[in-house]
């Protein structure tokens, strides 16, 4: 399929960042810009009904409560069993109690991680830096 030009007018900051990473990966801005489009393209898994509700309804906080969720940690007793039971999976294996409880943490981590995506997502739409909940952990 032969390819299409496109013109397309970024607000500065977003060229900028793009620059930046078609500099460090070594690749022309068009490039870079291209792979973003194609991953954008890629669909998702399709969220469950309750994760999906809980994503739409991010867009309902103000920015104080997207601040709190964005900044959120997961629980520390949960993230040192989650790890725990990792490394007991790769060392010995696990019983099917624990195999469901990994389980069980690793969806809630995850939709953790998802919601705290979302919510930083939603404020850099609004305009916000968000660059100080890089490593945010």
């Amino acid at each position: 399929m032969p390819a299409q030009a496109v013109t397309l007018h970024l607000p500065g900051s977003l060229y900028d960042h793009f620059k930046e990473r078609a500099k460090r990966a070594r690749r022309s801005l068009e490039a870079e810009l291209l792979k973003a489009v194609e991953a954008a393209r890629t669909e998702p898994e399709e969220l469950s009904p309750q994760l999906a509700r809980a994503v739409s309804e991010l867009q309902q906080l103000d920015d104080e409560a997207l601040w709190r969720v964005a900044r959120d940690h997961l629980p520390r007793d949960a993230a040192r069993e989650l790890e725990a039971l990792n490394h007991k999976q790769q060392r010995e294996g696990l019983s099917s109690a624990e195999e469901e409880t990994l389980t069980h943490l690793a969806e809630a981590y995850e939709r953790f991680l998802l919601l705290r995506a979302e919510a930083a997502g939603l404020l850099q739409e609004r305009g916000y830096d968000i660059s100080v909940l890089v490593g945010a952990e």
